[in-house]
């Protein structure tokens, strides 16, 4: 499998390295590096040239690198029956930047996509209907980013008085503890209710 995926890699490089920056193969799979601006032409030759026929689109998500100055990756993964091969195709993205939809090229992209700007705050231009998925349409931020709080900012419950559901800001009922994860039977220096008898 090594050897077809480096034989593929070799291929792509030769017959559209000006669309890819660069390939690699690691554990056994594929990944070719590309810019926004080629992606959709990407796509495109994979799925319509005989060598590859990467005709079944598999998935595609977000990754958050909040370090990078381009924060994002988009990725897709696509699958070649004919070839029995996978390749994953990989877009930095910055904050704030558009990437263009694949949707044209693979209509299954378009819950994928919605799920990255829901999840990310990533733009796709072009999608037919990029809105929120899998929250809620008042939903404040992108829950997968990785400055987003564990707490969220608001907290969603029934009231039963209003017949409705109700946001309020996020309070939390107790104090933030702070744990020592030391083994209950060494390094302890506290003492446990009860033990003042034993010492005595």
């Amino acid at each position: 499998m090594i050897q077809a995926l480096s034989e593929l890699s070799d291929y792509l490089t030769e017959t559209k390295g000006d669309l890819i920056d660069r390939a690699t193969v690691s554990l056994a799979e594929l990944t070719l590096h590309t810019d926004a601006a080629r992606l959709v032409d990407l796509m495109t030759f994979l799925r319509d040239d005989a060598q590859c026929q990467f005709v079944c689109y598999i998935d595609g998500c977000g990754v958050d690198w909040p370090g990078r100055a381009s924060r994002f990756d988009v990725v897709h993964h696509l699958l070649s029956p004919r070839q029995n091969m996978r390749v994953r195709i990989k877009v930095p993205v910055a904050d704030g930047e558009t990437v263009p939809s694949v949707t044209g090229v693979f209509p299954g992209a378009d819950w994928f996509e919605r799920e990255a700007y829901d999840f990310y705050g990533i733009l796709f231009t072009g999608h037919p209907d990029l809105r929120r998925i899998l929250t809620d349409y008042g939903f404040e931020g992108h829950p997968l980013r990785k400055d987003f709080p564990l707490t969220g900012y608001v907290e969603v419950r029934y009231d039963d008085e209003a017949k409705r559901v109700v946001y309020e800001p996020v309070e939390l009922k107790q104090e933030f503890r702070d744990f020592d994860f030391l083994s209950p039977w060494e390094g302890t220096d506290y003492v446990l209710p009860g033990d003042e008898k034993k010492s005595g």
